[in-house]
């Protein structure tokens, strides 16, 4: 960028330099992985040279590994929202495809040093990155507002012009770093990181304290807000820090543009973020938009539910019911733990004894928080009986030594005055490899200059947050030769000895890493094993190419892919229960996450016997994450549904119908823009869980008629949590996003469309109807609304329609408002029943729950040899089965019969 480029003030040098490297840890004796000798390295980034040959004898501390210059965007991403961001291939993704949740290989984290390039840096996304152009990052724009006397909205290039830039070094740390742990432990609601969840950079930016300062902040204003540009299913990500520490310069809170001497890259924050220095990664909000002054901590959603270590004896099912326990600020983290992990010996690293080296360096990294400097590091070999000092590094106070006024990517150096350590620093020790064979364990413990030191044993809280007990790693005999193994590996990769431990039986809570004790070999925790439902052929052995899953992605002979295996649906189409178009749909594509989201455990035992392969690894990678649309087309759509695509609506307005019901309605693309949902069809929504990232996908049927342009009107019964029961995940989601926000969309599904006039089509046949026979319950009202609706307002369609709806109570009765006018006006085809199983003493209607004698009296049995009477049904599970079991009893035949 011209203008970071010009206030660096850094011309290209005529050659390259030698930079000198902090002491980070030396090299290991062990020859079974890359060295990690960060000494002195020739420097070729013209961003990272110095042109001063006078100067290099002053510039002592390190500046940034040079960056990949040939990453690109990665075939996993290309059909996600981020096909515009440059990535690293050797970072692990930790949420499948998309969001983007990275954390680096811990040793290729370590063997970098004390600065991470931005292609190793960890990367935490709640979704997709939004996407600004180089020549759009100059006019980005963010205010300063609320409790101010002085509300500011300025551009990036103002904030570059008219305030004094910092350059300083910051490890950011996620909240999560080491979740894998506890979730070996107990399953959190959190994804897993493992111990590389954690990086430093060189930050260039303005100090927060000089903007809040300029917009004057009122009396009382206790808090500052950041929201950033993201758009999530809960409202753009937001938190917030209290004012005393945004207005404290030693605490180093800046808003940066900058990232190692580049511009910031897209997964960064492109064009600008926060950096809270010493707190959690989650405070340092990306793609900044808003700062808000306030007398309270921020309401945002990510603030209230995310970040926070509730007690420990809250279960991820308990905590759904305690909203104010949530929004106790007692329990939201702030400042970083004491915390510390050991990088080498790597997991599964072997040294041979035979002829090798008296002694092993063990080393790693220790981090504090709240600028508290870690002061020791210690490690046993005997479980805690004994402790060993390690030697520790601080890199980051070579930049107390610059002189003053040092300017380093376009800002102040400023570093000398301040006391405060926002960096992790580096520890070790040289081990004679004697001791080592004598041990069955290497654990390591850090402490800072509050003497606060790790604990022994592990706080498991809900979300998996702030895990910082001591580090082990076990140390195998195996002939000649040591083999460590680290607690865990990030993510689902098998490995460590907390996984092998408890698959063993053994409880990793007791005190001692599972260990059975004296007297305890009868107190094995069993714990009931997930069932694991198989659904493959062991015996297919067929490995499918991703241009043979291609060929069957049409109507004939429909492949899809669940779990990297291949699916032929062509015999069930005329029986699957959602009809043809859901397996249609899915040919040729990755039908995992709708499959295994939507469908019962006997549903996914049935796989099996489709099963005809298996998606080769290349395939796999080219076909993960496709679902986007091609934004590359210029031409509106006419219809908004897609089959095999999930597409976007906009949430515009929410109407409250009853005490659990509500309209929501959503703006299409454009305004010409209908539905394309036939009659009796229904819709897909998707939701994502805000905090695992989970799919949250159900099929609903809106209220909106097929003609209608521009807005899908939906109507949805909310089913909210009670002490007796546990409410509906999704429709309580639904209800949680705010206006402004996106869901998911895909159809048409379903096996049954009116046609019009009498004509059906049920699995792809056609089939003449004279009457109706509609039964329903609650929500389960819109299919047959929908049907209802195409007869009586067609005055030309003379089929008869009889409709029982049955409800608990009056208020309960949905539509109902619809439905009495469209029965006033066609008396003589339409007749419209409403029971109630709890009616209040006024209710002039029916009484009592859906009933044989109900049945008998109002329909009768089938008089139609033809086919021409049909028996539409939808409405909760249990009211199904029992109207299916009456029915059937009174000589109704399941041809008859339809369920939505």
């Amino acid at each position: 960028m011209e203008v970071l480029g010009h206030s660096a003030d850094i011309q290209q040098p005529p050659a390259a330099h030698l930079v000198r490297y902090p002491p980070s840890p030396p090299v290991t004796a062990s020859s079974s992985r890359r060295e990690s000798n960060t000494s002195d390295l020739e420097i070729q980034n013209p961003e990272c040279e110095v042109d001063d040959q006078n100067f290099e004898s002053t510039r002592i501390y390190p500046l940034p590994p040079r960056s990949k210059p040939n990453n690109k965007v990665l075939a996993e991403d290309l059909k996600t929202p981020d096909n515009h961001v440059i990535r690293d291939p050797r970072l692990i993704r930790l949420t499948s495809v998309h969001p983007f949740n990275v954390e680096a290989p811990l040793s290729e984290l370590f063997n970098e040093g004390f600065i991470t390039t931005k292609d190793l840096h960890y990367v935490r996304n709640h979704g997709a990155v939004p996407r600004v152009e180089d020549y759009e990052v100059m006019d980005w724009e963010f205010t300063i507002e609320g409790m101010v006397n002085n509300p500011i909205k300025m551009t990036l290039a103002q904030l570059l012009s008219d305030y004094e830039q910092v350059t300083y070094p910051v490890t950011l740390v996620c909240a999560g770093n080491r979740r894998k742990e506890q979730n070996i432990v107990r399953k959190t609601k959190g994804f897993s990181w493992g111990a590389a969840g954690l990086s430093t950079a060189l930050w260039t930016g303005v100090v927060i304290g000089d903007l809040l300062r300029a917009a004057q902040p009122k009396r009382g204003a206790k808090y500052v807000c950041f929201e950033g540009a993201d758009k999530l299913p809960n409202g753009c990500y937001g938190t917030s820090i209290k004012m005393n520490w945004a207005m404290d310069p030693n605490r180093g809170i800046m808003v940066a543009h900058g990232m190692n001497g580049e511009a910031l890259a897209p997964d960064h924050g492109k064009p600008l973020r926060v950096i809270v220095p010493g707190q959690i990664g989650g405070r340092s909000v990306k793609w900044l938009k808003k700062i808000i002054v306030t007398t309270t901590p921020s309401d945002n959603w990510y603030h209230v539910y995310d970040n926070r270590v509730l007690p420990t004896m809250i279960t991820p099912e308990m905590s759904a019911d305690m909203q104010s326990t949530w929004k106790d600020e007692r329990y939201a983290i702030y400042d970083l733990n004491t915390n510390s992990a050991t990088c080498y010996p790597a997991h599964d690293e072997t040294v041979t004894l035979a002829g090798a080296n008296e002694s092993y360096r063990v080393r790693g990294y220790a981090y504090s928080g709240g600028g508290k400097r870690v002061t020791r590091v210690e490690i046993t070999l005997d479980q805690g009986k004994t402790w060993m000092l390690a030697n520790v590094t601080y890199p980051e106070d070579e930049y107390r030594l610059a002189p003053d006024g040092e300017d380093l990517f376009g800002g102040r150096l400023d570093m000398s005055w301040r006391e405060t350590c926002f960096c992790w620093c580096f520890w070790y020790l040289d081990m004679p490899t004697s001791l080592l064979q004598a041990a069955d364990d290497i654990l390591v413990r850090a402490m800072d200059e509050s003497m606060m030191v790790q604990p022994r044993d592990m706080y498991w809280s809900v979300l998996g947050m702030m895990n910082n007990s001591w580090f082990r790693v076990v140390i195998h005999k195996e002939g000649h030769a040591l083999r460590f193994e680290h607690p865990t590996q990030p993510a689902l990769i098998p490995g460590g000895w907390m996984e092998r431990v408890k698959k063993a039986g053994g409880n990793i809570s007791n005190g001692y890493w599972g260990d059975k004790l004296s007297g305890e070999e009868g107190d094995a925790v069993s714990e009931e094993p997930a069932k694991e439902i198989c659904m493959i052929n062991k015996e297919v052995t067929r490995i499918v190419t991703l241009d043979e899953l291609k060929k069957h992605g049409g109507e004939v002979e429909p492949w899809f892919v669940v779990d990297g295996h291949v699916y032929d649906g062509t015999e069930f189409l005329d029986g699957h229960p959602g009809g043809a178009a859901s397996i249609l749909g899915a040919a040729g594509q990755d039908a995992s996450e709708e499959f295994l989201a939507i469908h019962s455990e006997n549903a996914k035992a049935m796989l099996m016997d489709y099963h005809i392969g298996s998606l080769n690894e290349t395939s796999q990678a080219a076909l993960a994450g496709g679902e986007a649309a091609d934004t590359n087309t210029s031409a509106p759509r006419k219809t908004f549904l897609q089959s095999k695509v999930w597409t976007k609506a906009i949430l515009s307005a929410k109407k409250k119908i009853s005490d659990d019901t509500k309209i929501f309605t959503f703006d299409l693309e454009h305004a010409e823009q209908t539905s394309g949902l036939p009659v009796g069809q229904h819709l897909m929504m998707r939701l994502r869980d805000p905090v695992t990232r989970e799919a949250i996908i159900r099929s609903y049927t809106p209220l909106s008629e097929t003609t209608e342009k521009g807005k899908l009107n939906v109507l949805i019964k909310i089913y909210y949590d009670t002490p007796k029961r546990k409410g509906g995940k999704m429709t309580q989601a639904l209800d949680a996003i705010p206006i402004g926000h996106f869901v998911d969309f895909k159809g048409p599904v379903g096996k049954f469309e009116y046609l019009g006039r009498g004509l059906c089509s049920i699995a792809g046949q056609q089939r003449r109807v004279k009457r109706f026979i509609m039964i329903c319950g609650g929500s389960g009202i819109t299919p047959i609304f929908q049907v209802l609706r195409a007869v009586l307002t067609d005055r030309e369609d003379l089929t008869s329609c009889l409709v029982i709806d049955g409800n608990r109570v009056e208020q309960d009765i949905l539509c109902r408002e619809d439905l009495d006018r469209m029965a006033l006006d066609n008396p003589h085809k339409c007749r419209l029943l409403y029971t109630l199983s709890q009616p209040e003493p006024s209710w002039t209607g029916l009484r009592g729950r859906m009933s044989k004698e109900l049945f008998e009296r109002e329909i009768g049995p089938c008089r139609s040899t033809n086919g021409e009477d049909l028996v539409l049904i939808c409405g909760p599970e249990s009211l199904e089965k029992s109207v299916h079991s009456i029915l059937n009893g009174m000589n109704w035949k399941d041809e008859d019969l339809l369920f939505f």
